[in-house]
């Protein structure tokens, strides 16, 4: 890893067993959803991207700005962490949406897929909103922990950045205890750092 001058993010670079994804696959990964999603969607406008807060915010932004379509943006606030390294099994909605969905294609942009317990909820919540459709852009999967299926509506499509091992992982806006959030890539973090 790179010498930065910056000393707390030297102290977060050694805080990392390793890096799984740099910030060149990070992007080369990004250009190939946003492309994706502008040929798929090119045809069912108008395009409500939601965006999952905090953890998908550094993905969200990059990932629009590669969707070549029109489109309308929100973020919506749906927890199930705290300062754990686990999904606490309840998911809670603690922002409402400000924008009208009713009829309208929606992709929810989030950070990570675990057990489905937050996607699940807010797939449900987006179609009880009225939504034609909810597709969704995940930047991380961790298939091997999913307890709950990914079931989407009719008409609805599933983007996956990468596969992720079951392993506690920060960087590029996901956190431990809200640290972590700034660094350019994705990385393991070391045990040390979460096991107390």
């Amino acid at each position: 890893m790179s010498s930065l001058s910056n000393d707390g993010r030297m102290q977060a670079e050694e805080d990392m067993e390793r890096v799984l994804w740099s910030p060149t696959d990070i992007e080369k990964r990004v250009v190939e959803l946003g492309a994706s999603i502008s040929h798929d969607f090119s045809h069912s406008l108008p395009l409500i991207v939601i965006a999952v807060a905090t953890g998908a915010f550094m993905f969200a932004a990059d990932l629009v700005r590669k969707i070549s379509l029109p489109i309308s943006i929100e973020f919506i606030r749906v927890q199930s962490y705290g300062n754990r390294t686990e999904s606490s099994g309840v998911a809670v909605i603690s922002t409402e949406l400000q924008i009208d969905i009713i009829d309208k294609h929606v992709l929810v942009i989030e950070d990570i897929i675990d057990t489905g317990t937050t996607l699940s909820r807010l797939v449900s919540y987006l179609k009880e909103k009225g939504a034609a459709s909810v597709s969704v852009c995940a930047l991380l999967d961790k298939v091997l922990r999913r307890k709950i299926p990914l079931q989407l509506p009719p008409g609805s499509r599933f983007y996956r950045g990468f596969e992720c091992p079951d392993d506690f992982v920060v960087g590029y806006g996901m956190d431990f205890a809200e640290e972590y959030r700034n660094l350019p890539y994705i990385g393991l973090l070391k045990p040390a750092k979460y096991s107390f």
